[in-house]
């Protein structure tokens, strides 16, 4: 079967022969890849849960963030790269649906502090094996110690970009 990296690259070689075309063919099979892993394991296991990945993102970052399980909104919309309209959206339909909630912010008498309630809490605990179990099956096709370089070799690129 071929795919569409596969179909655009052969496409290119007949078109422009000279070019080198590996780093578009990798870019190319990073993006899909991320599509499908999305597509295919991410969202249906979130949709069981009524979340989205943005909603999770936040109910995880709280989570880790160890007791009290509380951050401001600042500090979660900057770690998740988002707007801070997006980011009150995402926490508009969190606390509508109890897992968190927001209070007044002792350290800061203007600012707030966004906490999982032992409802969100209990949701993440359950989900979070089950969520790493299933972006493992995700990689099966890929022994673990592929995965480590996998992993080394895409932390390499990450680390090159962001310097």
């Amino acid at each position: 079967m071929t795919t569409t990296v596969e179909l655009v690259r052969n496409q290119w070689r007949q078109e422009k022969p000279e070019l080198d075309l590996l780093a578009m063919e990798l870019v190319g099979r990073l993006n899909t890849l991320t599509r499908l892993i999305s597509r295919d394991y991410l969202e249906p296991f979130l949709r069981q849960h009524d979340l989205q990945q943005g909603e999770f993102d936040v109910l995880a970052n709280l989570r880790r963030a160890g007791p009290p399980y509380a951050l401001a909104p600042t500090q979660l919309f900057e770690t998740l790269m988002i707007s801070s309209g997006g980011m009150t959206n995402r926490l508009d339909r969190l606390e509508n649906t109890g897992l968190i909630e927001r209070t007044p912010n002792p350290d800061d008498r203007r600012g707030t502090l966004v906490s999982l309630t032992r409802h969100g809490l209990d949701l993440m605990d359950k989900m979070l094996p089950r969520y790493i179990a299933n972006q493992a099956g995700a990689l099966q096709a890929l022994n673990h110690k592929e995965q480590q370089v996998l992993s080394l070799l895409l932390g390499r690129l990450i680390e090159a970009l962001t310097d």
